[in-house]
């Protein structure tokens, strides 16, 4: 199973219409978002998650020091997925209370950011063992997108994606399908899509196994979305970067494990020649 922290963070609505210019919030910008991620992503793709951190703490205190509120919620919603993705459950947690303050100070409760945010929020408990949690703020998030958002578009994909997962440890996996099927009928229709859908389609193989009850496996509907996420997998079209060579390494042990190891081998290759690709 591929798990939440290995989903593409959400995209976040802080990049391009986060900040108003007339906010009594924020009366010095300090944090150039766009920059901040464009620099964090170099770092992802190098898998060099100490760099990464230095890079957002360092936001971190000119955010604080700056009282540029909306700047810092920016930094620790990126943070969350870090401590995430580097086990750092103590530094989440307080990453998390922080952002449901700055939530309210802001008076963001109604928007898409909050919805964001508390998707993020999910993935953290969904990492670190709390499904139940993460089911609070799937279903928070859900209900902020489905009133700002129209229904095809890919934030509920993601959305749906990660708390299918949550569904799965639960054991309600009926309703952890219908999640990951709406996420397939959503995302073939995103342009560039077809990463997230490579792990949902092995997400689903997993589930496939997992709910097997009577221990009777149904291998050709596995090996056909094993077929699928691989069809994804090489007929990704655009720059083959950091967050293709991660979805490769990730996908690779699920296509051994189910027994395709040739591919297995291949993806593993992909991901280790373009993380040793010279800058």
């Amino acid at each position: 199973m591929i798990d939440a922290e290995d989903y593409k963070e959400p995209s976040c609505p802080f990049c391009t219409d986060f900040y108003d210019p007339k906010s009594k919030d924020t009366p010095t910008l300090t944090v150039p978002i766009q920059r901040v991620i464009e620099k964090l992503d170099s770092y992802f793709s190098r898998n060099d998650y100490e760099g990464a951190e230095r890079h957002l703490l360092y936001w971190l205190q000119e955010a604080e020091q700056g009282n540029d509120r909306r700047g810092e919620l920016a930094v620790r919603d990126e943070l969350l997925g870090l401590y995430r993705k580097i086990g750092k459950r103590y530094e989440a947690m307080k990453s998390i209370e922080r952002c449901r303050t700055l939530i309210d100070a802001l008076e963001l409760t109604e928007s898409v950011t909050a919805g964001t945010v508390y998707l993020n929020i999910a993935t953290v408990y969904e990492a670190f063992a709390m499904p139940e949690k993460a089911i609070e703020f799937y279903t928070a998030a859900e209900k902020l997108y489905k009133k700002y958002l129209s229904a095809d578009d890919e934030k509920f994909a993601g959305l749906f994606n990660n708390m299918a997962l949550a569904y799965t440890d639960l054991g309600e996996y009926g309703e952890a399908e219908k999640l990951y099927r709406q996420a397939v009928e959503i995302m073939k229709n995103v342009e560039n899509g077809e990463l997230e859908l490579a792990i949902t389609y092995i997400n689903m193989a997993h589930l496939v196994e997992r709910r097997a009850n009577d221990g009777s496996v149904d291998f050709d509907t596995i090996d056909e979305l094993m077929c699928m996420a691989r069809i994804c997998l090489d007929g990704y079209m655009p720059k083959r970067d950091g967050y293709y060579a991660f979805v490769c390494e990730k996908c690779a042990p699920s296509f051994g494990y189910f027994g395709y190891f040739i591919d297995e081998s291949e993806y593993k290759k992909r991901a280790k020649d373009i993380y040793e690709r010279k800058e």
